[in-house]
């Protein structure tokens, strides 16, 4: 237990694909206790899941030894823990990843914790579960790859009591990325909805990094953030009962304001009184937030309802292929030329036997987002044809079409790419919280 004291814990990243050099900043220079790297995304897993089937080794985010290359000297020389779900599928394999990256940075000493527990595959094929997120139950989805449940704080307390520096999980919940560390530190009770319904709330603000900052604030002519080029990431100071003060580095770019937080609280929020995660319903009626100096906004509030009954499981299952082709189209006439080319597209497919039950016909920058009246003819158009189907050979077909618009059809066609990409589709469902049984393995160096 680290103690009494104000805890400093920093958001390194907000998804998988995000930027590395914000975390090293906070790591060098944001007095931190905890870095958390939150990576998953809901499909990222069922993804990660493939991946480790066609190899053992693999299934854990592919940037997290870059990550940890980049982070992890300066975070031991410094006493930061670090903890992440860049686990994925596979966190013993991505713990046992990082551990010979530490040997190969000549780091020793060094605990990694592996929590596992969270692949609950065997337990929703068992029988058929009521999906929560449309009509029907898993017993009407396709080949299921994956089905894990969203984990709690507790694995991850758990490691860093047994002293891990690193903390790799697979599916946990992302405010729990932060409720462990905080739980650790203070030694909280999980019993404790107040406290963890706050350290939630908490976690909440922190997980998407660089939204909290600005990154997903900034609109250009309407809401100006200084410094975008440069932004840093944000880190919390939070205090034993759980209230907190939501900052960054001196001298980053981006900006901690108390419109951006608000935004963050309410981002993917259903029902404000009733945030579900694995430890607490935790309550944001009553959270407050105030601007204590620039770049300094101070949290305080919110509660929780003890825990429910049942954990989110997160499922993936293959779900056919998407066939996909583009081609541009430029100066006068583009756009006549354009509609032309997905018409002649559109005509072909159906002739040689692609179904279009579950196809998309879209003029970018003309009607593939925004459907509203349009303005003058624009100059330049790209199309793009985009199909679901069964088999592989059809989804080709798609590309296929699209390419041979160069010569047979519009003239002035350019720039094609076409591609084949299987489908994976994640569903949701609920299992009773026992029928998981979380574990932490130490791999150590």
């Amino acid at each position: 237990m680290i103690g009494q004291r104000t805890i400093r814990i920093g958001a390194g990243a907000g998804f998988a694909g995000d930027r590395i050099e914000p975390a090293v900043e906070l790591v060098e220079k944001g007095e931190l206790d905890f870095l958390v790297f939150e990576c998953l995304a809901e499909r990222t897993i069922a993804l990660a899941q493939s991946e480790r089937r066609a190899q053992p080794s693999a299934g854990f985010d592919p940037m997290l030894l870059e990550r940890m290359r980049r982070v992890l000297p300066a975070a031991r020389a410094r006493g930061v823990r670090i903890v992440t779900n860049a686990g994925a599928a596979n966190p013993l394999g991505a713990a046992e990843a990082v551990a010979a990256l530490a040997r190969e940075l000549g780091l020793t000493s060094l605990k990694i914790a592996a929590v596992l527990g969270d692949d609950v595959l065997d337990v929703v094929t068992a029988k058929p579960l009521p999906l929560i997120d449309r009509a029907g139950t898993t017993a009407d989805l396709a080949a299921i790859v994956s089905a894990n449940a969203y984990l709690g704080a507790g694995p991850i307390a758990d490691g860093l009591a047994q002293g891990a520096d690193v903390v790799i999980t697979g599916r946990v919940g992302d405010p729990a990325l932060f409720v462990g560390p905080l739980v650790h530190a203070f030694g909280w009770s999980l019993d404790d909805p107040s406290l963890i319904g706050r350290a939630t709330i908490i976690g909440h603000l922190l997980e998407c990094a660089g939204q909290l900052t600005g990154g997903y604030f900034a609109d250009a002519g309407r809401k100006t953030v200084p410094g975008l080029a440069r932004l840093g990431f944000p880190l919390a100071e939070v205090k034993n009962d759980a209230s907190a003060v939501l900052t960054k580095v001196a001298g980053s770019g981006g900006h901690l304001s108390l419109a951006a937080s608000k935004e963050q609280l309410l981002y993917e929020i259903l029902d404000p009184a009733a945030y579900y995660q694995a430890d607490v319903i935790a309550d944001l009626r009553t959270v407050r937030l105030h601007e204590e100096a620039p770049d300094r906004i101070a949290f305080s509030g919110g509660g929780g309802n003890p825990r429910p009954e049942t954990l989110k499981v997160s499922i993936g299952y293959d779900d056919g292929f998407i066939g996909e082709g583009q081609i541009s189209y430029a100066g006068p006439g583009a756009l006549p030329r354009a509609e032309l080319a997905i018409e002649v597209v559109r005509e072909r497919l159906a002739m040689i036997g692609v179904p279009l039950d579950d196809a998309r016909f879209d003029l970018m920058g003309i009607d593939a987002v925004d459907r509203t009246e349009r303005g003058r003819p624009p100059r330049e158009v790209r199309a793009r044809v985009c199909v679901r189907t069964a088999t592989a050979e059809l989804a080709r077909r798609v590309g296929a079409e699209v390419e041979a618009l160069y010569t047979n059809g519009p003239f002035g066609g350019g720039g094609v790419t076409r591609s084949v990409r299987p489908v994976v589709a994640v569903a949701s469902a609920l299992i009773p919280a026992d029928a998981v049984s979380p574990c932490v393995v130490i791999v150590e160096v």
